[in-house]
């Protein structure tokens, strides 16, 4: 088993974990942080975490479509998800980029 403590940067992959379930509008957890004050990979982390959740099929929802999880994922920019970071992760998506494999 690899002990965290252990891996190379330990304290900043914490952090960026820690703080991706945040929102820009402060209403997120576990610190209510907001805006910049999120880290940048965390608002990538969250942007990411977003489409796969609305996306795919889970136990508690079924399957939401391309199209519509990205239109959800529009409704929530500049409040939960950050403006930026969805119109880069939609170019990337829409580029042909196979987020399931």
């Amino acid at each position: 088993m690899v002990e965290f403590s252990k891996i190379e940067h330990a304290e900043s992959i914490a952090k960026i974990i820690r703080h991706h379930h945040e929102h820009l509008d402060g209403s997120g957890y576990p610190d209510g942080l907001d805006g910049r004050n999120i880290p940048l990979l965390s608002r990538i982390i969250a942007v990411a975490d977003s489409y796969d959740a609305i996306s795919m099929h889970r136990h508690y929802s079924g399957a939401t479509s391309h199209a519509r999880a990205l239109e959800i994922m529009r409704s929530e920019s500049g409040t939960k998800l950050d403006p930026e970071v969805l119109d880069v992760f939609e170019d990337v998506i829409n580029s042909g980029f196979n987020v399931h494999t």
